[in-house]
């Protein structure tokens, strides 16, 4: 493991040294390769992929640079989705060469810890994990934590089973011993008689070093084979123990002698509930993968003198078009220095490329070794059923929004799940007063605070058609300056004719592509797509057909409702608003005092008064042809 920290600062320091190249476009596109091929390096190296924000979305490594990123602009064919959204994102490309591709592989390491790219790989591990720490003090603690801080003191971990932790401990405490108080145990304190003796004495859980009845150098000889325990190094510690019981029985202390006999057998005991791989084998790491087209699992199984100590499976989000021999490349060091591993041979599936040179891969066939790698691997495989398993059944947990809306999407062939849904309407009386309305219903539930009246700007005339090309141009060109989010579904309330209209619009927004676009016929419910003669007709029982008729209606009754007030203010405005110097509020406050004109033109003059002043009571009094 130092060496390859080594290695890595090396290929750091010449990155420095050697400025990158750097490829800079609005977006990269198939034409600018071409043009810059011909100037890109055949070299091992490392590239990035990099956003108008000046963000990394992705570190890669190559044998051959120009080789590699070739393929990302080449025919798209087989390509992965989201490596084509990242290529299509991304404005420059800077490229580092290297020596070797060993430097490769570490410096890209390197950058993906540091940088934290989106489309690369991605370790899940949010949980805090238990550890046994031995303290850094005199006579040391033994205890489990969840903090690791560095004061000196040894970890060992991270243990996945809190339970497995506890048994350890427990286990170690019944062989060894040891002290639980946090007293400072200093030579002076202990010489001045600061400590008293406690039950733990008395129970023998500890040998009390607080008052000076067990020797420092006899504590740190227990703690000394507590350590070759969590080590896995079994055997020194039966070693230790027999040679302490032959010792005590020498100097015919056989009550002592029987009590290190008790502690080996219990000790045995426990080890022989550890798998033993084989006498034969010693330190190894095995490691498999399974995966699925969104998760990888690696299982990573810790072998120490033949016993397994440690068993874990770690999840990836894969992204791009990783291949296994890449995710299993890029996890086997992090799994490894997590678990402190110094074994100088892994097993696995395959062949695969690592920074450790000095690491031995052995891809077993028979024997011991296989048998290992089948236990490995059944258990990653297994643990894959599980998360599938877990997926179904979140999947059938949906909530009664969810399960609509994924209806929706069923019958109306989408992309998308229709979280956001819009829905427009027209309403005029033979031309007069022609205004539109726009529901929003978000989760399969009407969003009001989101609906929008329109009055009609640009058409004279009763024309539907061109009332809904006006109001839906209207309505996304304002999202688009705002920087909101368009809707998954846009319902026109209509047939084929209003549903072109409103088509124009998204084609001149450029918007067309990025939202599922209906309309809806009253008469039979028959659902249009754009361009196709043919209507669709959903199930009448389907509940995503009540959400769209729900939409429909809601946006008719929004545009009824504002066509009614805007004729009802324009009828009060035609007697009074008419008036030479009244306005809105003026012939507001009349109508208000009075209830109607017949009352306000029989009223008197000095009441008119009171209400709007001198001033407007004789433009209204000249109106009525009162005189001044």
């Amino acid at each position: 493991m130092h060496g390859g920290r080594q290695l890595a600062a090396q290929a750091v320091s010449f990155a420095v040294s050697r400025p990158p190249f750097i490829v800079r476009r609005e977006r990269m596109t198939n034409k600018d390769y071409q043009q810059l091929m011909p100037n890109w390096p055949k070299e091992p190296g490392v590239y990035r992929f990099i956003n108008a924000e000046d963000t990394v979305l992705y570190v890669g490594k190559a044998k051959n640079l120009k080789n590699r990123l070739s393929s990302y602009f080449g025919s798209t064919k087989g390509m992965a989705f989201k490596t084509r959204v990242m290529v299509k994102h991304a404005v420059r490309i800077e490229m580092t060469i290297v020596e070797t591709e060993t430097d490769a592989l570490l410096l890209e390491s390197s950058l993906i810890k540091r940088l934290q790219p989106p489309y690369n790989v991605m370790l899940k591990d949010g949980k805090s994990y238990s550890y046994i720490c031995i303290k850094n003090e005199r006579f040391p603690r033994v205890f489990i934590t969840r903090r690791v801080v560095r004061d000196g003191s040894v970890y060992f971990g991270p243990y996945t089973s809190r339970g497995r932790v506890k048994t350890i401990l427990d286990l170690i405490k019944s062989l060894f011993p040891l002290r639980t108080c946090n007293y400072f145990l200093s030579e002076e304190n202990i010489a001045k008689g600061k400590f008293k003796i406690c039950l733990e004495y008395h129970i023998k859980n500890c040998e009390a070093p607080c008052e000076g009845l067990e020797t420092e150098e006899s504590y740190n000889q227990k703690v000394d084979q507590i350590k070759n325990i969590l080590k896995g190094n079994f055997g020194s510690v039966k070693k230790h123990f027999q040679e302490l019981m032959v010792k005590h029985a020498e100097n015919l202390a056989f009550e002592k002698a029987q009590q290190i006999k008790d502690r080996l057998t219990a000790f045995e005991d426990y080890q022989s509930k550890s798998t033993v791989v084989s006498t034969t084998i010693r330190d190894v790491d095995v490691f498999s993968i399974a995966s699925d087209d969104k998760h990888a699992y690696v299982n990573y199984i810790k072998v120490v003198n033949g016993a397994i100590i440690n068993a874990y499976v770690q999840e990836m989000v894969k992204n791009l078009d990783d291949n296994e021999q890449d995710l299993l490349a890029y996890v086997i060091p992090e799994l490894r220095q997590r678990f402190d591993s110094i074994a100088s041979e892994i097993i696995l599936p395959f062949q695969v490329e690592m920074a450790e040179k000095d690491v031995v891969q052995t891809i077993p066939k028979i024997g011991d070794k296989k048998r290992l790698l089948d236990l490995s691997e059944k258990n990653v495989k297994f643990f894959l059923l599980l998360k599938k398993k877990e997926a179904i059944s979140k999947t059938n947990k949906q909530t009664p929004a969810e399960r609509i809306l994924r209806t929706m999407q069923s019958d109306l062939n989408m992309a998308e799940v229709p979280l956001h849904i819009e829905c427009f309407d027209n309403s005029n009386m033979q031309g007069s007063y022609p205004v539109s309305s726009c529901v929003v219903f978000k989760n399969a539930k009407p969003s009001k605070k989101d609906y929008r009246h329109y009055n009609i700007k640009t058409v004279v005339g009763p024309d539907d058609f061109a009332s809904m090309e006006e109001v839906v141009y209207r309505r996304y060109r304002r999202l688009l300056q705002e920087g909101e989010p368009l809707p998954q579904l846009i319902i026109i309330d209509g047939g084929k004719g209003q549903l072109s209209s409103a088509v124009k619009s998204l084609k001149i927004l450029g918007i067309l592509e990025k939202v599922t676009i209906v309309g809806i016929a009253k008469r039979l419910e028959e659902i249009f797509f754009p361009g196709d003669s043919v209507p669709v007709y959903i199930n009448k029982k389907s509940e995503s057909l009540k959400v769209i008729q729900q939409a429909r209606n809601e946006a008719h009754r929004f545009a009824i409702t504002f066509h009614r007030n805007k004729r009802s203010q324009d009828f009060t405005k035609t007697e009074l608003e008419d008036i030479p110097g009244i306005g809105e509020k003026t012939a507001a406050k009349l109508l208000k005092h009075f209830g109607s004109v017949k009352k306000l033109r029989d009223a008197e003059k000095e009441e008119v008064e009171k209400v709007i002043g001198k001033a407007a009571t004789g433009k209204v009094w000249i109106y009525f042809g009162k005189g001044e």
